[in-house]
């Protein structure tokens, strides 16, 4: 999935970057509120009566197979696509009629890294805090401070040709940051990367939260939605279906234990053990996922079957999504 890099849009928010910083009528108010949003492409419509809102200070996830809205979801947001029903609030304004007021201090961090190769690592953060109209002095200013965040300061004459994989998304983030946003659109931040890498990300996305900076994420990485989303929503064929905190959607919508069960003869041992014992049972492949309140009765049977392997573990968030949207393969 990706999101349109807003440095284009943000071209034409130069004169209302200052006159942005206190929005109307926001005290109190969410940061980003979305009620019943629809939109349709041709005969398909991708986005069916999405509502939610983003506290201040908080990461709130939007998690989805391939195809849920979520790109959509967030082009609205933004006011980057015209809703065909709903409204929207971003930072007290009213999206899309006063986006471009709204994006002055919102950052967007691509799932592709969009940085110019034609410039240093320096060169990249001056001329996209260019496109909000910032002056270059204040720019320079910021550069020192968005370097040594990203971890790039030695780094800042470098090509980004130069640079790893984890060095041009610890970029693309710091690029976001140019125009000091409250509000930060982060498109799948760490696909693609090692894990070394995405721990990296994770405390600097921390580190932004605790200045009090607002998050909406994307991701694929349910582990990466637990460790950084205090809500999260999750979409399937343009609709939220489940929305609450990681903890909250593990106890709701799922069994406590999970017995992941694999080897030669897991189908018959299935058959005629595990649907007595567990409360949920579900095949894919090679494995046997059992899912119970109770995994005592399940391990014991397993312990005189040499031929089977298992692992036994606490349900996830994983685990629900997986409930909720299935196991099937999206396009």
């Amino acid at each position: 999935m990706a999101i349109l890099n807003n440095g284009g849009a943000a071209a034409g928010a130069a004169a209302e970057q200052r006159a942005s910083r206190v929005a109307p009528g926001a005290s109190g108010a969410p940061v980003l509120s979305a009620h019943e949003l629809r939109k349709r492409y041709g005969e398909a419509e991708v986005v069916r009566g999405v509502s939610f809102s983003i506290e201040a200070g908080e990461c709130f996830g939007l998690l989805g197979p391939n195809g849920a809205g979520k790109t959509t979801t967030l082009r609205l947001a933004l006011g980057l696509a015209q809703p065909d029903a709903g409204s929207i609030t971003l930072r007290g304004f009213a999206v899309p009629q006063q986006a471009r007021l709204a994006r002055a201090r919102v950052g967007v961090v691509p799932q592709m890294d969009n940085l110019d190769p034609d410039f240093t690592v320096a060169e990249n953060l001056l001329v996209y805090g260019r496109y909000y109209g910032l002056p270059e002095r204040e720019i320079r200013a910021r550069i020192p401070a968005l370097l040594e965040f990203a971890g790039l300061t030695a780094r800042a004459g470098a090509r980004i040709q130069a640079l790893s994989g984890g060095m041009k998304r610890r970029l693309t983030l710091a690029r976001a940051l140019v125009n000091d946003p409250e509000v930060i659109f982060l498109d799948e931040p760490t696909t693609g990367l090692d894990p070394q890498a995405r721990h990296l990300i994770w405390e600097r996305l921390k580190t932004l939260l605790g200045q009090g900076r607002t998050i909406l994420l994307t991701t694929h990485f349910m582990d990466e939605a637990e460790r950084l989303c205090s809500r999260l929503a999750i979409m399937d064929a343009g609709r939220i279906i489940a929305q609450a905190s990681p903890r909250q959607l593990i106890e709701r919508h799922i069994e406590p234990q999970v017995v992941e069960v694999f080897g030669e003869g897991v189908r018959d041992w299935a058959r005629e053990h595990a649907r007595g014992l567990a409360s949920r049972i579900e095949e894919t492949g090679e494995t046997v996922f059992c899912y119970a309140a109770r995994a005592e009765p399940l391990l014991s049977s397993l312990t005189a079957r040499s031929s089977l392997r298992y692992l036994h573990r606490p349900a996830n968030l994983e685990d629900v999504f997986l409930k909720l949207t299935g196991r099937e393969l999206r396009e």
